[in-house]
């Protein structure tokens, strides 16, 4: 079985720059599922406290995503919110594409370019 992986790129403009920040990016791969949720949760979490006001989750990756999967991906969603962060997917795989349709997901995610 693939293990989720993680890689953040973190903002890296100067709080203070007059041009708008960085978003930050993380890039997930292999599956998601009971199993990994857990730990992508807190990775997600904590890559929102070094966001600014974007954060993208680059999903071409993903071969696998069980209803865990995608309720970590709501919830991190309603943190980011909270945060006054815009949560944003970016490249689906075709498999998480027709996942998102058929769960109505892909209306209540921003996509990113």
């Amino acid at each position: 079985m693939a293990r989720t992986q993680l890689i953040s790129i973190l903002d890296t403009s100067s709080p203070d720059a007059d041009e708008p920040s960085v978003p930050t990016i993380v890039q997930l791969t292999g599956e998601i599922d009971i199993f990994t949720s857990s730990a992508l949760r807190g990775q997600l979490l904590a890559a929102l406290r070094h966001s600014s006001d974007l954060l993208i989750l680059d999903l071409s990756g993903l071969v696998f995503c069980d209803s865990s999967g995608l309720g970590v991906l709501v919830g991190v969603q309603r943190r980011a919110r909270s945060m006054g962060i815009t949560l944003a997917l970016s490249t689906p795989s075709p498999y998480m594409s027709a996942l998102l349709r058929s769960t109505g997901l892909d209306r209540r995610f921003p996509m990113a370019s």
